[in-house]
């Protein structure tokens, strides 16, 4: 294992201690235990956004805090859920009279604890669970899993709050959002959590992991390594069959980086996703390219197709600054 840290127990303290020295101007950071907020507060009555997981993903979700979109995050160890009592004091400290809005990834330890927070916390509240990684089926027991779609669900919900809407209309928005959004991914390699010190799963040089998921675990299958065309059209084509988007549908394509796959890379994979969906008559209306959901330092990629009408392309294109997505302002 080569990584530029110091101690493995300090990984996170000390990342948190650097991202927030780097974006003093939007961020603060707390400690003790660990949650980031805006630095400017509303000034008006509005509908707090929080969200949060394990480390490992950045710039998802510390990375998004700032005018637009969340209000908070919540960061737990690598890949490991935020405690409740993050999560508790992080809403205490942003609620601003309008309620919180939890913006929560379908990983069990991640809804069991916002549950709890939100179950103690003495001001209106909803959540919106977030479910679009394909690779698994509907009816899987524990659900989906919530991935890069995340990034997009956050951004439409935040502006929507932003402009003032209600706690109601933030939730069914973010149903919205989040039910028309679909992720599929795949691992050219395994990622390596400092603490294990290997990585979390063998592959070899001739091998991918098609439908892999962000926190190391394995995907849907080992299959032999394709080229870049026949892999890209192996994920979109599971989009696709889930979402079914209609001939002339505005969507939004997102091909998101895990952390060690080049942006060479990446555009070559948006411009593949991209023919597919318009040679099937999808009108590809807004995109984002790069690193976003990461899972360390795996190197592949996932793709993420949201559906978009007049509502949710209004509020994508709102004013966000963020340290991680930043337009319009």
């Amino acid at each position: 294992m080569k990584k530029m840290i110091n101690a493995v127990e300090n990984v996170l303290d000390e990342s948190l201690q650097g991202f927030a020295t780097a974006h003093a101007d939007i961020i603060e950071l707390n400690t003790q235990p660990n949650f980031v907020t805006r630095k400017q507060k509303s000034s008006s009555t509005k509908v707090a956004l929080i969200s949060g997981g394990g480390a490992g993903h950045e710039p998802l979700h510390t990375g998004l805090v700032g005018q637009g979109m969340l209000d908070a995050a919540c960061p737990g160890h690598i890949f490991t859920s935020p405690s409740p009592d993050q999560m508790m004091m992080a809403a205490q400290q942003v609620e601003n009279g309008a309620g919180i809005l939890f913006i929560v990834k379908n990983y069990a330890g991640d809804v069991m604890n916002f549950e709890i927070a939100a179950e103690m916390l003495d001001c209106p509240y909803e959540t919106v669970l977030v479910s679009d990684d394909v690779a698994l089926p509907k009816d899987h027991s524990t659900g989906r899993r919530g991935v890069a779609g995340t990034l997009i669900v956050e951004k439409i919900v935040g502006a929507a709050a932003e402009a003032g809407a209600s706690l109601a209309q933030c939730k069914t928005l973010g149903d919205k959002v989040a039910s028309q959004t679909a992720s599929m991914g795949v691992a050219l390699t395994s990622c390596t959590v400092p603490a294990i010190g290997k990585p979390t799963f063998d592959i070899t040089e001739k091998e991918i992991e098609v439908g892999v998921g962000i926190h190391g675990e394995r995907g849907r299958e080992t299959a032999d390594l394709l080229d870049a065309n026949a892999m890209v059209t192996q994920l979109c084509e599971a989009i696709e069959d889930d979402l079914k988007p209609a001939n002339g549908q505005k969507v939004l394509l997102h091909v998101n980086g895990f952390g060690a796959t080049p942006l060479m890379e990446l555009y070559l994979v948006y411009n593949v996703a991209a023919e597919f969906f318009q040679q099937r008559g999808v009108e590809i209306a807004r995109s984002l390219v790069g690193n976003f959901t990461t899972s360390l330092d795996m190197a592949g990629c996932s793709i993420t197709l949201t559906l978009l009408d007049d509502e949710t392309t209004q509020y994508w294109d709102a004013p966000v600054h963020t340290a991680a997505l930043r337009w319009g302002c």
